[in-house]
């Protein structure tokens, strides 16, 4: 009974609505860790090559962890998509009140494809950054990779950093109203407190695409 209990509720709209929420939540945490990450960059070659290489001797944990990120960014867009198109399907009331703009903003309308470029973007970041050039050099007595000179050297093309900050420009949108609007679909939407909520999320997402962006630029403007 529980189990089939279980699969009716992530099968519903609600429940799939309420795991595509959990997940944007999961995913907007992993943006604060990784931006406080890459601030090394900031402060010395060694600095972020440290953090870099303590994370790589996590070892299997490592790919652990990844593999549990991979899950959640792939079910997040998976369900997401899949309510969107089903919402593209629907001719009721409420379709035909979106489509006069009532009650939405551009970040919620651009939502899916804010989120298909984000996913472009992932691949091509992993590709050029995580299996991009391999450097090493050694910090006090230790070989590790120099991921921050394989860092410079990408954001070096103007190309490459303005795709960049087009990006940061599409997670600060995407998040928004994804923010606000996971803490809505899980009912934690009580009137008195909702503004803040909506101000917090703004505020996220100014900060972390900023943030993201301004790093970008820095290193451009430290490789050229």
């Amino acid at each position: 009974m529980a189990t089939s209990a279980v699969t009716h509720y992530f099968r519903s709209s609600i429940g799939r609505k309420q795991l595509v929420a959990i997940t944007g939540l999961a995913l907007c945490g992993f943006l604060v860790g990784h931006l406080t990450g890459n601030l090394l960059l900031l402060v010395s070659s060694d600095a972020f090559n440290i953090y870099a290489h303590k994370l790589i001797s996590l070892g299997a944990l490592l790919y652990v962890i990844e593999a549990g990120l991979a899950a959640v960014f792939l079910v997040h867009l998976g369900l997401a998509m899949k309510l969107n198109m089903e919402n593209m399907q629907s001719k009721g009331k409420y379709q035909q009140k979106t489509k006069t703009g009532r009650g939405t903003t551009f970040a919620s309308q651009t939502m899916p494809y804010t989120g298909v470029m984000l996913l472009v973007f992932l691949i091509l970041h992993l590709i050029s950054l995580k299996f991009g050039t391999h450097y090493e050099t050694t910090v006090d007595g230790v070989v590790m990779r120099d991921l921050y000179r394989t860092t410079i050297e990408y954001f070096r093309s103007p190309i490459a950093t303005a795709w960049y900050v087009i990006a940061m420009a599409a997670a600060a949108l995407h998040t928004s109203h994804g923010f606000a609007s996971a803490f809505q679909t899980m009912g934690w939407n009580h009137g008195k407190y909702f503004k803040n909520v909506k101000r917090l999320g703004l505020i996220y997402a100014i900060v972390v695409g900023a943030g993201f962006a301004g790093i970008s630029i820095w290193c451009h403007l430290k490789g050229v």
